[in-house]
């Protein structure tokens, strides 16, 4: 495990410098002169090459690659001060440092996120289990028609309804704002429960159908028939068989969910105005701030990276059959 760990740690590292490189060269080789973008329209050529010469852009592209490349990792002086590491660069716009407005931003999506997967995921896996034990039933055709209605929904649809029926026609719930949850534990759950509750109609829909048909699959799997042929319980082989077996795919759609959420739910934070970093990646490509759109990608595929090592590793613990090689 150790040496599989090592090895998918150094794979992550030289993918994250490849993703860098050419995001790098993607941008900065854009035949546009980003002094002028910084300042604006009406600026003098004097203010225009001080901009320049403040954010390094006065310096051959092989300087700027390695200033930007070694900054992530010991950090990057700029006319304005030291930008430590990790450091993604200087916004063209505001003046921040690309790394301060996307850890700004990143508990509102980590919040969002986080409060969302737990709710669809217990109320997703459990109702896929349920309508799986009671194949064929009253309940199962229940679940499974409220599913696949569900799932055709979209946040954006659903959302304003949501919105419109409970906060702005009747007043029985706030606009969702985002409260820090070491000031205010319960202002951030009522502030974020419009946004999970949407998020959760949608995702349970499709962790229920996919649960559903796993576990379904499984059920017909040989060691499964062979559990039940030796006199063990049904309730036992479903749980100790089956449900571990079926962990496998819905393990893998969780943590390509878990990563697209928390590099940016752009659909989600624009429907309920919340300003995290899938808006800030918007926001950041609408006003042209090239080192801030570079930083939330790099953001998003170290998450992409990271989520991926942990699914694999999960793996070996939900299904012996699985070998890290």
């Amino acid at each position: 495990m150790l040496q599989f760990l090592i090895r998918r740690l150094i794979g992550a590292v030289v993918i994250m410098f490849l993703i860098g490189a050419f995001t790098f060269f993607l941008f900065y080789t854009i035949p546009q002169d980003f002094a002028q973008l910084s300042c604006g329209k009406n600026c003098s050529p004097e203010n225009i090459a001080v901009i320049r010469e403040n954010l390094g852009l006065d310096k051959p592209i092989t300087t700027q690659f390695w200033d930007f490349m070694s900054g992530i990792v010991v950090g990057r002086d700029f006319a304005v001060g030291h930008c430590p590491a990790p450091c993604l660069g200087m916004s063209f716009q505001s003046g921040e440092f690309v790394w301060d407005s996307i850890v700004d931003r990143f508990p509102l999506t980590l919040s969002l996120t986080i409060g969302g997967l737990v709710i669809f995921l217990v109320l997703g896996l459990g109702s896929g289990l349920l309508a799986a034990w009671k194949r064929g039933t009253v309940i199962d055709k229940i679940v499974s028609g409220a599913s696949m209605v569900l799932s055709s929904f979209q946040i954006y649809f659903l959302g304003p309804i949501v919105l419109g029926l409970f906060v702005y026609s009747t007043g029985w719930m706030e606009s969702p704002k985002y409260v820090p949850f070491t000031e205010d534990p319960v202002g951030w759950a009522f502030g974020m429960l419009i946004p999970w509750a949407v998020m959760a109609t949608i995702f349970t829909a499709q962790y229920t159908r996919m649960a559903r048909s796993t576990m379904i699959e499984q059920l017909s799997e040989e060691h499964v028939r062979t559990a039940r042929a030796k006199g063990m319980k049904q309730r036992y082989v479903f749980f100790r068989y089956a449900w571990r077996g079926s962990l496998i795919p819905i393990v893998t759609i969780i943590g390509m969910d878990l990563s697209a959420l928390l590099s940016g739910a752009v659909v989600t934070e624009f429907t309920f105005d919340l300003a995290g970093i899938g808006r800030l990646a918007v926001e950041s490509s609408t006003d042209k701030d090239i080192p801030l759109t570079m930083g939330v990608m790099l953001f998003g595929a170290f998450f992409i990276l990271i989520l991926n090592i942990v699914v694999d590793i999960a793996y070996a613990y939900i299904d012996p059959r699985v070998r890290l090689s």
